[in-house]
């Protein structure tokens, strides 16, 4: 990236697989998933019924009660993972100047569980009994905004929504603000919950999700022939990262360097990506030039890989067209296969998948990969996690509206 050096140093994690980092690495490696029946409301009347859904969430460890009746589902993840990745990083914030600490935390859907209960409130009993609360908890900024108060950051302070690109974009502008000389310090990710009536029913009313009701843990089955929609998740996933002199000055352990990040539009299609994946494929191309790497250098890309027919075939084909005759050697995986898309939060996550596989050298597989597609025939580590030295690892997101997000990542090695 063009500027100042910029590095990950904190890793913090809610998902269906674990309630940190530790565990849901554990689950990943190990090929489990995390995807099951619906237990926040009775999902029978639904073509859908299954989802990825954090378990045994107890925010009172790091959120009073009374201010967490006045937060919603997703700020409380966001909270949470935040705190894990400030002390994973060993962030003191009394020892740190709090102008130069910022937030840049987004949400693709932000608070739809309060706008339905409040909705029903006001049919119910009148406009006299809404929350006063519901603006502030509705609003996606609102990630953004507890955690620098929780923090004291009063450095930028910013949120992004691009659907499911929103963790990957969000984790790119922030490491541009400290690139910039605009921060030394930025905790950044996504988060969302949004698996409630509402949501789900409008999902199904697209016709994205599976319908593998009686096979929860084999719906998610990225690149597969038999494939038949992703799977919907919540959680958060966020990092500390920060500009390189900063991080060795307080002596802080390096994860990787943010070498690149690209983004572009399809400008195609509400839906639908474009067609060859053509923005796909720019966007990975824009990440390579920023990063100063060659295709042949990225041993590993954490790929989009949602599950559904076009998204899964479209970035194959992205794939081929920006890494050549490399794309056959390249291991692809999609960690989606288990726990689930968790939309505005995939990027982070997914980028967290890919900071470890650099760091501990095994790549998370593909579960569920059983039948192969003709249209999707690269190696996209089946169904078992592989030992494999990596040194440059690329993260995909692509959200609806055509908004493509890329991250690469290297080894720190000076």
């Amino acid at each position: 990236m063009n500027g100042r050096r910029v590095v990950v140093t904190g890793l913090g994690a809610m998902t269906p697989l674990g309630n940190d980092v530790p565990s849901y690495w554990d689950s990943i490696v190990n090929g489990r998933s995390g995807v099951g029946r619906i237990t926040q409301f009775d999902p029978s009347p639904y073509t859908s019924q299954i989802a990825g859904e954090v378990r045994d969430f107890d925010p009172s460890p790091f959120i009073k009660p009374k201010d967490a009746r006045r937060m919603e589902r997703f700020v409380q993840f966001s909270i949470v993972a935040s705190e894990e990745a400030r002390k994973d990083a060993g962030l003191d914030m009394a020892a740190e100047d709090p102008d130069r600490v910022g937030v840049l935390i987004g949400s693709g859907i932000g608070g739809l569980n309060v706008i339905e209960k409040q909705h029903a409130v006001l049919m119910e009993r009148g406009p006299s009994k809404v929350s006063p609360f519901l603006i502030p908890m509705l609003i996606t900024n609102m990630a953004s905004g507890h955690v620098s108060i929780r923090l004291g950051a009063q450095g930028p302070n910013l949120c992004i929504a691009t659907a499911c690109a929103t963790a990957t974009h969000s984790i790119g502008e922030a490491a541009r603000i400290i690139a910039s000389g605009d921060a030394e310090v930025m905790i950044t990710g996504g988060t969302e919950s949004a698996t409630t009536p509402l949501g789900l029913a409008g999902f199904c009313a697209l016709k994205a999700l599976s319908t593998r009701n009686d096979a929860p843990e084999r719906a998610s089955r990225p690149f597969d022939a038999e494939r038949d929609g992703f799977i919907m998740s919540e959680g958060a996933g966020i990092v500390v990262i920060e500009e390189l002199e900063h991080a060795k000055k307080r002596g802080a352990r390096i994860y990787c360097e943010l070498a690149g990040y690209g983004l572009t539009a399809d400008a195609h299609h509400m839906t639908a990506p474009a067609p060859g994946g053509a923005g796909a494929a720019r966007c990975m191309k824009r990440a390579l030039c920023s990063s100063g790497l060659n295709p042949d250098d990225v041993d590993y890309i954490n790929a989009h890989g949602t599950s559904t027919r076009l998204n899964d075939k479209f970035e194959t084909a992205a794939i081929k067209t920006v890494f050549g005759d490399h794309a056959r050697r390249l291991p692809v995986s999609s960690t989606k296969s288990m726990v689930g898309h968790l939309l505005g939060a995939a990027g982070g996550v997914e980028l967290i998948a890919a900071v470890l596989a650099l760091q501990k050298g095994v790549i998370p597989p593909t579960i569920n990969y059983e039948n192969p597609d003709p249209e999707c025939d690269l190696d996209y580590v089946p169904n078992t996690a592989r030992e494999l030295e990596v040194n440059v690892a690329m993260s995909n997101s692509f959200g609806f509206g055509g908004h493509n997000a890329t991250l690469l990542i290297k080894k720190f090695l000076n």
